[in-house]
């Protein structure tokens, strides 16, 4: 076994970065929330742009369901640790990685100890995560923590980003009024007010976020890590350019389209609302369509 050397495993993204940058992410603390679809690659994405501190959090197990997008989630890891196993693959990257675990997952207790002395907090929860959500991103408020949030939605990434200047997570989303399949579906809107994945979905009955279901798949969890990881590169080395919500960012590979929204006022800016309206009245339809003959609720 070779002698690992931070400078040299990491000299490639000079040129992109200066030595200087290199450095500063060799000191930065990233925490990520959640090490499936998203949050796994997110961790090895980072891990190759050379962060050197990391604070992750995770409770669960890898299934079979997984193998599909979760880049740990291996025959060799069935029913394993998903803490454990991404530790362990972060370590093989770096072995000098300062790496703070949380096996648990985010809780209330833990969550100012998850988010001490972090640069930056990357969103890989679960898409209904919606306590756990609300908790950190809470957190990351009140300790001027700028947080970025890439969601797979259909085959590309949707993307949204709070920090200091920008509109709060609760004010954007509008969750304080609602139940969880209101919060489901303001959340979906929120992250890609544009809706590029709609329209080439091809079987309707795998989607129902009253019943906490939908398809995801590794082109776009990959897609959303190279630009989560180009947006936390960004914030970590002051580089400018980072647009806070209310603007943002959907890219979808199948339609080869980018486009950014800016919506003042967040899920009540006007725009927003009817969107709200749409996916609502097209849930509606598709439960009406369920092939059991029984009427779903949407």
């Amino acid at each position: 076994m070779g002698t690992f050397d931070y400078h040299e495993a990491f000299s490639r993204n000079i040129g992109w970065v200066t030595e200087a940058e290199q450095a500063t992410l060799r000191r930065s603390r990233v925490a990520i929330g959640g090490l499936g679809g998203v949050g796994g690659v997110h961790l090895l994405t980072l891990a190759r742009l050379g962060v050197g501190r990391f604070s992750i959090a995770d409770f669960d197990v890898f299934e079979i369901a997984n193998f599909n997008r979760q880049v740990g989630a291996t025959m060799a890891t069935l029913k394993s640790s998903k803490i454990d196993v991404m530790a362990s693959h972060v370590r093989s990257i770096n072995p000098e990685v300062d790496l703070s675990t949380y096996p648990g997952g985010i809780q209330a207790e833990c969550v100012d100890a998850f988010l001490e002395d972090v640069d930056v907090y990357v969103d890989g929860l679960d898409f209904f995560a919606f306590s756990a959500r609300r908790l950190t991103f809470a957190a990351c408020a009140r300790k001027g923590i700028p947080v970025v949030t890439a969601a797979p939605l259909g085959l590309g990434c949707a993307m949204v980003t709070f920090g200091s200047g920008g509109m709060p997570f609760e004010q954007y989303f509008g969750w304080d009024d609602c139940d969880e399949l209101e919060m489901s579906i303001r959340f979906l809107v929120g992250l890609s007010p544009a809706m590029l994945q709609r329209g080439y979905v091809a079987d309707e009955e795998r989607i129902n976020l009253a019943e906490r279901r939908g398809p995801s798949s590794v082109a776009a969890c990959q897609l959303c890590a190279g630009v989560a990881g180009i947006e936390v590169l960004k914030l970590l080395l002051g580089r400018g350019g980072v647009r806070f919500a209310p603007w943002a960012s959907q890219f979808d590979a199948y339609r080869m389209r980018l486009v950014r929204t800016w919506r003042p006022f967040g899920y009540r800016n006007p725009l927003q609302r009817l969107t709200i309206m749409l996916v609502k009245a097209q849930l509606e339809r598709m439960a009406r369509r369920a092939p059991s003959g029984i009427r779903h609720e949407p």
